[in-house]
């Protein structure tokens, strides 16, 4: 039984910072473990353009601890306006490494997404040409489509249309939730990939409802059927080059979590490594975890790996904090209802 694992220092390819008073606060739980992070643009307002992306990029590192070893990769946010010279500028100007697609209210500040999305055609078309990557919110906001099924109606109404119009564009899919999801991925010869976030392969939906709600397992896209769990643990462990880790970790105040209509997000910065350790060695994939969390990422986007490594051990509770305090009020870190036993260094 291994009890110790060194790998090259992990990515985190789908991360939300916030801004200011948050961005410090939780920011050093990010920087503690990994290298670089593609961070989200779904700010108030929202990281639209090259000089946008600039300035949020000029805040982060602003914030980063005393002898922190952590690149931020800046996203923009894909408008019905986005302009393509702009986003060709910010590309080359080495500014930019992806685009994020979120339909229109799928999710948190996602008021700006598309709707039309013949508008964003000539955007998708610069971007093939240019080998950028689109990231995707995979769900459809048909309120007439069960909240279950939106990840699978995505996929059918939106992410294949796009991909047959724009074959050489490169996509990931991210925070995959649905055997659905995994079986297109690996449907795919080239130029599509997934993220799978660490909570997806601790939690399904049982685990926000029964016995009581527990809003802080509560995530878009929400967790789905036990079935479908068991497939993105499989997927994860796969060593499959096509599946890496994006933790979508997203910190909101315990006010906004624990409310009449709270917020969609698990905070999992702080533990995923002790996690991931614990899920991939349930799975008897320990020596897959390396491929998952450093390698397979940076292969996507064309990237080197880190070229620092952690060591995990396992040993006693891990010791760690459940909150993470901000001037406007805690923020609860994941629980993944197990205990930890492997150390990060």
């Amino acid at each position: 039984m291994t009890d110790s694992l060194t790998i090259k220092r992990p990515d985190d390819w789908h991360l939300h910072l916030r801004d200011r008073t948050m961005l410090a606060a939780v920011l050093p739980e990010t920087a503690r473990h990994f290298g670089r992070a593609i961070v989200m643009p779904n700010l108030v307002p929202p990281v639209v353009t090259g000089a946008d992306a600039k300035a949020y990029r000029k805040r982060i590192l602003a914030a980063l601890p005393n002898g922190a070893k952590f690149t931020p990769l800046m996203t923009l946010y894909l408008t019905e306006t986005t302009d393509p010279d702009d986003v060709e500028r910010a590309y080359n100007d080495g500014i930019i490494h992806a685009l994020k697609l979120y339909p229109a209210g799928a999710t948190t500040n996602s008021d700006s997404g598309v709707t039309n999305f013949d508008t964003v055609k000539p955007v998708l078309e610069r971007m093939a040409k240019l080998g950028i990557p689109l990231c995707t919110h995979g769900e459809v906001t048909d309120e007439n489509v069960d909240i279950f099924d939106r990840e699978a109606v995505f996929i059918d109404r939106v992410l294949d249309p796009i991909r047959r119009a724009n074959p050489e564009l490169r996509i990931v899919m991210e925070h995959i939730t649905t055997s659905d999801a995994v079986d297109y991925v690996k449907s795919a010869d080239t130029n599509l990939a997934a993220t799978i976030t660490t909570h997806h392969l601790v939690i399904n939906r049982n685990h926000i409802l029964v016995g009581g709600i527990r809003p802080h397992y509560y995530c878009l896209p929400v967790a789905k059927r036990q079935t479908h769990q068991i497939v993105l643990r499989a997927a994860a462990t796969s060593n499959d080059p096509r599946f890496f880790l994006g933790t979508d970790s997203a910190p909101h105040i315990d006010a906004n979590k624990i409310s009449v209509c709270g917020c969609a997000g698990c905070f999992t910065a702080t533990n995923t490594m002790s996690i991931l350790a614990h899920v991939f060695e349930d799975e008897n994939a320990l020596p897959h975890l390396e491929a998952f969390t450093s390698l397979n990422g940076p292969a996507f986007y064309r990237l080197d790996p880190n070229a620092d490594t952690i060591t995990l051990t396992k040993g006693d509770l891990v010791q760690l904090p459940t909150h993470i305090p901000t001037p406007e009020g805690d923020v609860t870190v994941f629980d993944p209802g197990f205990p930890l036993k492997w150390h990060i260094t």
